[in-house]
């Protein structure tokens, strides 16, 4: 019989797989509802534009959001093999030290301070360009960085200082504010997900590793207080799956409360609502959802900088010609690899607002296309202090859930974005840009006011796909795990991705789920913790 079945093959999911299939003595069973990451675009670092216009996704959206004018945002979350590392932008950026603190002091999760975590994020990585006290080689994860910027990236990073940011040539490293080059999870021109970095080199070498794909679980097997094992739903009906250790849930901030709520462990009354038998009254599942909100500013170019017109048939075969013969080009380049952090609260923790420069227009879902070549240039603010939910809309498994990031419900949160809108403004208005931008197109120079910016934010705003928080850790009441990341009340089921995180980390997420995964596989094999790193009475993590 399985040991271990882990629900989810997202980025922790598969740092879980292999992790625990180390040990020949336990056997693994990892399960995705999604295929395999067979299709070229997986691979590709440019196939990101392709992915959050519906490839590989669930098809979710959110819920009217009250404070967005009544938006409904298209809300992509992964379904295939490696989750959300299988489809994002490859950006890799853990967050700031001060979030991993928060984690550990004011949350109370012991052991996730981010002396404690730093040993994780380098246990995962193979960096091409550092090894000193933040970065390491050897590990799983390719990290790189961008093999073959354009012109009008290093434009921007010149924009940025004449804007008033540092340089930063490591975000990850000793200070977070600045502008630079983004690492990215691409090793040799390639994708490096974690699927691609945790589960194919394992391939007919793990024989106590067992991985299946297009499976859907329905329900969490509880008997006595313990998680016993999975429901599946098949061509054939629903059969059960057991194991005689542990149930790992890792299918990410939405999918997670969402299989937990559909086994009867979450909210009574919400269970009861929608006609499910509660198994076990954890009020907290579902709750505490948080997301950053991306706003962006797109300008037409003076000539073709970026990569719009690739799309032109003789362009899209030379580009393919130039990454099959020599991985560059377009297809090389992951589209959003210069970028930034800054202040839009001057007295934040750690700095509240993140730049992604975009190599064209429309480069994502839902956003728009310039007829000629353009740029975009996103900002996210970092630290929102709205909370949102994640509820079923009914007991079938096949409904979509009903997902409420509740942006803006806290008006510091709009205006903080709308700083942050501002600022991305002026940075590309600066000199060194002049030779590329022709105007903004969007908003528009004409939207100055208060009101101007707050409708064209609500009329286009986006998710930056980053939920987290809704089965937190942490010893309240209100906690889903515990910082052993287990389910409190019951014995034989934890979670481990991104619905852990008491706050959402000040960035991108794929890292810091991959180091949960890393360090949650410690913890449910009862190993030793990594050491914690020694900085010194000198280092303070903060401005």
């Amino acid at each position: 019989m399985t040991d271990y079945i882990i629900v989810g093959a997202g980025p922790a999911g598969c740092a879980l797989a292999a992790r625990l299939s180390e040990d020949p003595g336990v056997k693994v069973l990892l399960i995705e509802a999604g295929g395999r990451d067979s299709h070229p675009f997986f691979h590709m670092p440019a196939g990101f534009a392709k992915m959050t216009k519906g490839i590989a996704s669930w098809g979710w959206s959110t819920v009217p959001q009250k404070h967005l004018d009544g938006r409904v945002l298209w809300y992509t979350q992964a379904k295939v093999l490696g989750g959300g590392s299988s489809i994002n932008a490859q950006i890799y950026t853990r967050g700031n030290p001060s979030d991993y603190d928060l984690w550990a002091y004011e949350h109370r999760c012991a052991g996730w301070s981010y002396a404690e975590v730093l040993p994780y994020f380098k246990r995962a990585e193979d960096n091409q360009r550092f090894i000193d006290s933040y970065h390491a080689a050897g590990g799983p994860l390719g990290v790189s960085i961008p093999i073959n910027p354009l012109p009008i990236n290093e434009a921007f990073i010149r924009a940025g200082q004449e804007y008033g940011l540092p340089y930063n040539a490591d975000f990850n490293g000793a200070s977070q504010e600045g502008v630079g080059h983004y690492q990215v999870t691409v090793r040799d021109a390639r994708r490096s997900s974690a699927a691609a970095a945790y589960l194919k080199p394992l391939k007919g070498k793990r024989p106590n590793l067992s991985i299946r794909t297009d499976v859907m679980v329905t329900r969490i097997l509880v008997e006595k207080g313990r998680a016993v094992g999975v429901e599946i739903a098949g061509q054939g009906g629903r059969s059960e799956l057991r194991c005689e250790r542990e149930v790992i849930v890792s299918s990410g901030a939405i999918g997670s409360p969402r299989l937990l709520m559909l086994s009867g462990i979450g909210p009574a009354a919400h269970l009861g609502e929608v006609g499910i038998e509660v198994v076990h009254d954890l009020p907290g599942v579902g709750e505490n959802l948080q997301d950053h909100l991306d706003l962006y500013v797109i300008a037409e170019c003076t000539g073709d900088h970026t990569y719009d017109n690739v799309a032109k048939p003789h362009r899209t075969a030379w580009a393919g010609l130039q990454y099959l013969l020599f991985k560059k080009g377009p297809v090389a380049s992951t589209l959003f690899e210069t970028g930034g952090f800054a202040y839009a609260d001057k007295g934040a923790r750690s700095p509240d607002i993140q730049f992604h420069l975009g190599s064209g227009s429309g480069i994502e879902a839902g956003v728009a296309r310039l007829r000629n070549a353009g740029v975009t240039l996103n900002s996210a603010f970092l630290q929102p202090r709205s909370r949102g939910t994640v509820r079923l809309r009914s007991a079938d498994p096949a409904d979509h859930p009903l997902i409420d990031p509740n942006y803006w419900s806290d008006p510091y949160d709009k205006a903080m974005s709308l700083e942050g809108l501002r600022m991305a403004r002026e940075i590309l208005r600066q000199k060194a840009l002049a030779p590329f931008i022709l105007a903004e197109r969007m908003p528009g120079p004409d939207k100055v006011s208060e009101a101007d910016l707050s409708d064209y934010a609500c009329r286009t705003c986006k998710t930056d796909h980053h939920p987290a928080g809704t089965c937190k850790m942490g010893i309240d009441d209100m906690a889903v795990v515990t910082p052993e990341l287990k389910v409190r009340g019951l014995e034989g089921l934890r979670v481990c991705d991104s619905s852990i995180m008491p706050i959402v980390n000040s960035s991108n997420t794929n890292a810091p789920t991959i180091m949960i995964g890393e360090k949650g596989a410690d913890l449910i094999a009862g190993k030793q913790p990594l050491p914690a790193v020694n900085f010194g009475p000198q280092r303070v993590f903060q401005r």
